[in-house]
């Protein structure tokens, strides 16, 4: 039993209810954010002492009937009740069986994919199939070495956030710890995989301990990003998620509004392939290729291969 984790998350999970959400009047002398520690008690059934106690870090271990009924009075989603299981130190009912291969149904949607970015990735963020305009989007990150194959890890340690605009840095790091603490939950406290990844991420980046201690808990789902690409500029995409029965896996399409500028650039990703326009670092210093004019000659476009790349096509 987390008794401190507990606390600090039954604590912040109050904080963000409203009277008015769970049919409550806010009252003139309410001062409280959200919830009083006895509108919960009240709420789930208990005395205000014993719900006390657990803020406090002193009540007993809560039984599996008391942590539903806190789950219900605290509005918590699936995701958010499953950890409170965990921080209770109980066994939530297990809804993760990891696996590093791809789930079939999940593959054969992939792999019909080719007109809009497309990855399949694990509950812990690690990309198991990517299709060719996921690559020319996001770059190529199957088979990336260690915990570099986490987005959640390169995120905080590396550079995945320059594809990002800035002003979605902050919410999309939230996103990124929520669905991680999440994946944490639902897998139980002997994950150890889970469990390297959080500790890694927690003795070397204090932004990720920072927006951990948030304590915010949520699955991946629908949502809408704005990608810096070096050759195309922004371009704004809906993320549209389908999540194995399991939820272990989930297949990521990257789409744009048809009619948009948006949709324009992203269909050009087929062209661009993994490929970049302009000298390479190794290139700099050759002369540019000329027309019989003497005109610098336009850029040639790539090779654009075709097909789908799977965690461990890549040595």
């Amino acid at each position: 039993m987390d008794r401190d984790g507990l606390a600090d998350f039954l604590r912040r999970r109050r904080e963000r209810i409203q009277p008015e959400d769970v049919g409550l009047g806010a009252g003139p002398r309410r001062r409280t954010p959200g919830l009083r520690r006895d509108d919960v008690a009240a709420l789930a059934g208990m005395s205000t002492d014993y719900y006390t106690r657990l803020e406090q870090q002193r009540g007993p271990q809560p039984s599996e009937q008391m942590l539903q009924a806190l789950a219900r009075a605290l509005r918590l989603t699936v995701a958010e009740r499953d950890h409170l299981f965990h921080l209770a130190g109980h066994n939530a009912p297990v809804r993760v069986r990891r696996a590093d291969h791809v789930a079939p149904p999940l593959l054969r949607v992939l792999d019909r994919l080719d007109a809009d970015p497309a990855i399949v990735v694990s509950d812990l963020g690690e990309t198991l199939a990517e299709n060719r305009r996921a690559v020319a989007l996001l770059g190529a990150t199957v088979g990336l070495p260690g915990p570099e194959r986490y987005q959640v890890w390169r995120w905080f340690l590396g550079r995945e956030r320059e594809r990002y605009a800035p002003e979605e840095h902050e919410r999309q790091a939230r996103i990124q710890v929520a669905s991680l603490r999440a994946a944490v939950g639902a897998a139980g406290p002997g994950d150890r995989r889970a469990r390297e990844l959080v500790a890694g991420l927690t003795a070397r980046s204090p932004e990720f301990v920072a927006v951990w201690e948030r304590h915010e808990v949520a699955e991946r789902f629908t949502d809408h990003k704005t990608f810096l690409h070096p050759e195309l500029g922004r371009l704004e995409v809906d993320c549209q998620v389908l999540l194995t029965e399991n939820r272990a896996q989930a297949l990521l399409v990257f789409t744009a509004e048809p009619g948009t500028e948006a949709a324009d650039r992203l269909a050009l990703l087929g062209v661009l392939g993994e490929q970049r326009f302009g000298p390479t670092p190794s290139e700099g210093t050759e002369t540019p290729a000329r027309t019989a004019t003497g005109q610098s000659a336009p850029p040639r476009l790539p090779t654009v291969t075709t097909g789908v790349a799977r965690a461990g096509d890549r040595a």
